[in-house]
């Protein structure tokens, strides 16, 4: 079985000059009978297998966005594949064989997936057998307890964020190009190193997920002469959860930055390739500042979009005409001339972890994880670090009017309260997602140091001289 992707532009681009068979395609995507993005699944003979492409179908009719869909894709061909080796197939597929499957994938396997991992792909596993039982594909899933198909345990919150030293040589040196004194590298090797700093204060400043400020467009970062700028999110947020993004005025001066030094020259090398597809494009003509709309052609119709319910595949298409040319109108974009994909971030923040890890080795490095860095660890050093400040604030302003009025009002609680301000600054559906980033607002290490910091100072202290000492201080309380 061979996977494959819907796309119109390469029907549209590769069908012209066939008769019947290009138009009947392009004719299946207008009505959306097979939406743009979906997976396909193709058996030995080309054509297409079941249940899976149904399934695929169904999920892109709720509204699946394509990146979701890619990777239930994955876990079902992986299912599929390794119930070929038993003769099986999803319609055959007996309880033993998911249980062999999830011990070989915990287990067995070369490099074992951790339980984490394994309990989302149990979760789409879960889903498809429960849509087959609901379509009457299957009379009842194969698993007697489907909850009990994953590992069962709880997975909190994975929070990692920054200190200031490690995010400045994350930025600067890791991918800004320059050495831990401040100094250029001129050994480094890296790709527009003022679109990274800029991409790096963008997502660390407003909180925004790598999906929304990869995304972002030149008219939604439109700002007064050094202030901030606002704007709202919703498309491209998490489950299309509206918001509104804030961002400070100092990431938007590193965007001035890149957009002077950086984009204007990938702008017009790219300005004859955009032009070789303008077929393809969403060429904007006029833009509405106003009510945050953008006017133009795309596939040869007059369309006009709101900027917050553009999703990704759009805004990456999305240009407009200058006198050089197209310019695409995603603020971030890569030699191409369009804006990068998550894959070339990916491929940013790992080069960028491999020239840290090489300047850690020769000592000239804050403290580095033992994991790479992720841009989402920015999101949650914005969250941490404005729910500690708000706390600090709180405290303050209830300090300085303790004899005038303790209590406070229900709207103020509501305004104030730092958890709340955070939650909706991060688009968190519930307060107890945001909850979790209370556990680390103060690292517990710290204090288990300074508690020990004198024993350990003195000569000869030992684990059991420790140990009486505290079991002396038991005995006199």
């Amino acid at each position: 079985m061979d996977l494959y992707f819907v796309k119109r532009s390469l029907v549209e681009r590769y069908g012209e000059g066939l008769p019947d068979a290009a138009s009947g395609a392009v004719a299946l995507l207008d009505h959306r009978v097979i939406p743009d993005g979906m997976p396909v699944v193709l058996g030995a003979d080309m054509r297409p297998v079941e249940p899976l492409f149904s399934w695929f179908r169904y999920l892109a009719y709720l509204g699946r966005e394509p990146d979701t869909m890619r990777s239930y894709a994955y876990v079902a061909l992986r299912l599929a594949d390794y119930l070929a080796t038993r003769d099986r197939d999803l319609f055959s597929v007996g309880e033993g064989d998911l249980l062999a499957y999830r011990r070989q994938r915990l287990e067995l396997q070369p490099v074992p997936i951790d339980q984490v991992t394994w309990d989302r792909e149990a979760s789409t596993i879960n889903g498809l057998f429960r849509w087959m039982t609901e379509v009457g594909l299957l009379r009842r899933g194969p698993l007697r307890m489907p909850k009990a198909y994953g590992t069962g345990l709880l997975h909190g919150l994975q929070v990692r964020h920054l200190s200031l030293d490690q995010y400045l040589f994350l930025r600067d040196v890791g991918l800004g190009g320059q050495r831990p004194d401040g100094e250029v590298d001129v050994a480094f090797r890296g790709g527009f190193p003022h679109r990274n700093r800029a991409a790096a204060e963008l997502a660390l400043m407003t909180g925004m997920r790598k999906r929304e400020w990869s995304t972002v467009l030149l008219p939604e970062l439109a700002r007064r002469p050094g202030g901030p700028a606002d704007f709202t999110l919703q498309a491209c947020a998490k489950f299309g959860r509206r918001r509104e993004a804030h961002v400070p005025a100092a990431p938007l001066d590193l965007v001035d930055t890149y957009a002077l030094l950086e984009r204007a020259e990938i702008v017009e090398k790219a300005a004859c390739r955009l032009a070789r597809q303008h077929r393809e494009l969403f060429v904007v003509d006029s833009v509405d500042q106003g009510r945050g709309r953008l006017s133009g052609v795309l596939g040869g119709r007059r369309r006009t979009f709101t900027m917050a319910a553009m999703p990704a595949g759009l805004r990456q298409i999305t240009v407009r005409e200058c006198p050089g040319g197209l310019e695409a109108m995603a603020v971030f974009l890569g030699q191409g001339g369009l804006m990068l994909s998550a894959s070339s971030w990916d491929r940013i923040r790992r080069h960028a972890w491999e020239r840290m890890i090489a300047f850690a080795e020769h000592g000239q490095a804050p403290v580095l994880p033992r994991k790479p860095w992720r841009f989402h660890d920015l999101r949650h050093t914005f969250a941490l670090r404005l729910l500690k400040h708000l706390t600090e604030v709180l405290i303050e302003r209830e300090l300085r009017r303790a004899d005038r009025r303790p209590l406070v009002t229900l709207a103020e609680h509501i305004s104030m309260n730092p958890l709340l301000v955070v939650q909706r600054a991060l688009g968190h559906a519930s307060p107890r997602t945001t909850y979790e980033y209370l556990a680390y607002l103060e690292d517990p290490m710290n204090y288990i140091d300074e508690a020990f910091r004198a024993w350990a100072d003195s000569d000869g202290a030992s684990y059991a001289d420790i140990a009486i000492q505290l079991l002396d201080g038991e005995r006199i309380a």
